[in-house]
């Protein structure tokens, strides 16, 4: 494989995982949204079931995919 080969391989996963982490930030905000609409007791139960980090999802997400 040449280097111009290695750098759009690279260049791909680079993207595919940085689009990968947009789309969780996207939904995690409007959930967040969705959450801000409740009365005040729910919503804080609401913001804090959505508080889980893109690396914490990640690990839960490889943990099903390998059962």
């Amino acid at each position: 494989m040449s280097w111009k080969g290695i750098f759009v391989f690279g260049a791909f996963v680079f993207l595919a995982a940085c689009s990968n982490r947009a789309v969780y930030d996207g939904i995690k905000v409007g959930q967040e949204n969705e959450c801000r609409r409740l009365p005040e007791p729910q919503r804080e139960e609401c913001l804090d079931n959505i508080n889980t980090s893109y690396d914490e999802y990640q690990r839960q997400r490889q943990e099903v995919i390998e059962n």
